[in-house]
């Protein structure tokens, strides 16, 4: 009597020629399967919305576009800028005046203590001053670093480099050419510097 055997049988490899080597039996089917799962055969895949049925994105109304085209503009960039500057300039300003020993100094009679009121005023006074200078140099920066976006069609590091050679020889150039060279050096490094620590 013969065994009836359950499950598959594999087929066993044709009998190789006199002389020849044996052929290496055929790969297991969960083997092959491992190979283009995790193993070499594997090929990543691109993620792709519409596969799993699309972000839904209703289409943008004219004045969503609108908003976006002002917000996008080199005005509105220098003019927001402007204001962030003045903001961290003043508080810059209040910041130093409020640990410098000398607010309130009066050179007439240096031994007198000042007052709260002559001290907030001193410290008012170099705050504005500050924001003034830090919005005038934002803006100036904002507004060209946008300029030479839209020229050369590009955002990378030159834009800030050459932006900021711009901005430094324009405040510099008022104290004279050597003035104006070292500004446009300096705040080109520096730009360049702080564009590669935020890329």
């Amino acid at each position: 009597k013969r065994r009836r055997v359950s499950g598959p049988v594999m087929a066993a490899p044709p009998p190789s020629a006199a002389g020849e080597p044996a052929s290496p039996p055929p790969p297991l089917q969960y083997s092959l399967l491992l190979q283009h799962l995790v193993g070499d055969k594997r090929q990543p895949r691109a993620w792709d919305p519409a596969a799993l049925g699309g972000i839904p994105c209703p289409p943008k109304s004219e004045k969503q576009k609108m908003v976006e085209r002002v917000m996008e503009s080199c005005p509105f960039k220098a003019a927001l800028a402007c204001v962030g500057g003045f903001v961290l300039g003043g508080a810059f300003g209040v910041f130093t005046a409020g640990i410098d020993t000398n607010v309130g100094f009066d050179p007439k009679d240096p031994y007198r203590t000042p007052t709260a009121k002559e001290v907030l005023k001193d410290m008012g006074q170099r705050g504005i001053s500050y924001a003034k200078n830090f919005a005038i140099v934002g803006a100036m920066f904002s507004c060209t670093e946008c300029v030479v976006e839209s020229y050369r069609g590009k955002s990378d590091w030159k834009n800030s480099v050459i932006s900021g050679c711009i901005t430094g020889g324009a405040i510099g150039f008022r104290a004279g050419l050597k003035a104006g060279v070292i500004g446009c050096g300096g705040f080109a490094a520096f730009s360049a510097a702080v564009d590669y620590y935020l890329r």
